[in-house]
């Protein structure tokens, strides 16, 4: 008999195990009695009914996430893969649902994806699937939405989270950008150089409208000042002819002058005698005198018109 009493111990140790199990927070336990389902058990400390009733399987009620990649075409036949992230998550009250509808809920959320964006992105060109992504993530989840509800899932969200067209698809599109921003670029340096030119040139003129104004206040004061030196001469019995000409030979040798006082000066004056000024001046004058007689002449030669 003594044998007896520590298997019979050893029995009632494993029966107490055996009736008592363990679920986390967020889960759901499913208990089957002879292979049919009994009751739902939620956290916490539970009991069954040892070598009767079994834990058929435990759901996780937390919010899960399925990525789904798809690859289809587009409406002006360009061929892109979508990354579609399906957030979802089984409704406490549907556990039954969830655990016995479905063998693979994963697979046939994925099927639902699969059926809607193959559904929708065809109708879309390129450039509307990347602006229109939220429209393709609300129809995914509207119809996951109507599909889902009776296995007991609740689509939390679905979203868009790449869209990767074709390699080459994708080095054209670069180009295209690359090629506007450089004709923005060019059409800025276009106007900086415009207005670089158009500022330049008023520059210039301002600078010609100065410089020739300088020059002619410098030959008015040259000319007020051979006035003046006229006059004094004239004042001591000198001719407004000799005057002139001593002032030209002035300016001749202080030309000479400033000449010899620089160094470096590579200019040769021709010819480089005081007459030279003097004979400059006669000449002047004799062709002053041409012209008027010339001028008087043509004015006597033109024939008088009658009077009527």
């Amino acid at each position: 008999m003594l044998p007896v009493i520590p298997i019979l111990i050893v029995f009632a140790v494993l029966v107490v195990f055996a009736s008592f199990f363990m679920v986390k927070q967020q889960t759901a336990a499913i208990i089957e009695r002879f292979g049919k389902f009994q009751i739902i058990r939620h956290s916490g400390l539970q009991m069954k009914i040892p070598f009767v009733d079994r834990v058929a399987g435990k759901l996780s009620l937390k919010i899960q996430q399925l990525d789904v990649i798809i690859e289809t075409k587009t409406l002006d036949d360009v061929f892109v893969k979508l990354k579609v992230s399906v957030q979802y998550k089984v409704i406490r009250e549907k556990v039954y649902d969830s655990f016995y509808k479905l063998d693979y809920p994963h697979e046939q959320i994925t099927s639902y994806v699969f059926d809607v964006v193959r559904a929708e992105v065809p109708k879309m060109k390129l450039d509307d699937v990347f602006v229109k992504k939220d429209d393709i993530a609300i129809a995914v989840k509207t119809e996951l939405n109507d599909a889902m509800s009776d296995y007991g899932f609740d689509i939390i969200k679905t979203l868009v989270t790449d869209i990767d067209p074709d390699g080459q698809v994708k080095e054209a599109m670069n180009r295209i950008n690359a090629s506007e921003r450089e004709k923005v670029a060019a059409q800025y340096e276009g106007d900086a150089q415009r207005i670089l030119i158009v500022e330049r040139a008023k520059a210039e003129a301002e600078s010609k409208r100065l410089q020739g104004q300088g020059i002619a206040d410098q030959r008015r004061e040259i000319a007020r000042g051979l006035e003046e030196s006229v006059d004094v001469l004239n004042r001591v019995g000198i001719n407004s002819q000799e005057a002139s000409a001593l002032i030209v030979v002035t300016q001749h040798y202080d030309t000479l002058q400033s000449i010899g006082s620089e160094t470096n000066s590579n200019l040769i004056l021709l010819p480089n005698s005081p007459q030279a000024g003097s004979t400059m001046l006669n000449d002047m004058v004799a062709s002053f005198t041409a012209s008027n007689q010339i001028g008087e002449a043509m004015k006597k030669a033109q024939p008088k018109k009658k009077k009527e």
